[in-house]
């Protein structure tokens, strides 16, 4: 497992609360702590992945000279590779996660998405 943020893979999210969203992937997800400033950022690890929790008080939410105001949501999203996902979905679905749709099939596999407490999406695959 890497010890420093240059040997993850970081992707950013924001979201509206980061303790909530600490809980929601620390919890559902599978994911680790690796720095807690809430209520401005985090950062939680899985698998070589450092996935960047940044608030509305944090500098990744500042408006842009547009004026546009970065937010949470959109169809951009990690992707979590499970082995069952049935059973993936069966307890997410007891532990009161909202998924965004039901399981489709493709040439690669099979996926779903679900939201975490902000809107953002991550999807679980289970390869063919």
């Amino acid at each position: 497992m890497p010890d420093n943020a240059s040997e993850f893979i970081s992707v950013r999210y924001l979201v509206d609360d980061v303790d909530k969203a600490i809980e929601f992937y620390t919890e559902h997800l599978g994911f680790t702590v690796r720095t807690d400033f809430a209520p401005a950022f985090a950062d939680v690890t899985r698998d070589g992945l450092r996935l960047l929790l940044s608030g509305p008080t944090s500098s990744a939410a500042r408006p842009m000279p547009d004026g546009a105001i970065p937010g949470p949501g959109g169809w951009n999203r990690i992707t979590l590779v499970v082995d069952d996902l049935a059973a993936e979905v069966d307890r997410l679905r007891a532990e009161g996660v909202e998924f965004r749709n039901d399981v489709v099939s493709g040439p690669g596999g099979r996926q779903v998405l679900v939201r975490d407490p902000s809107g953002n999406v991550v999807e679980l695959f289970e390869a063919r």
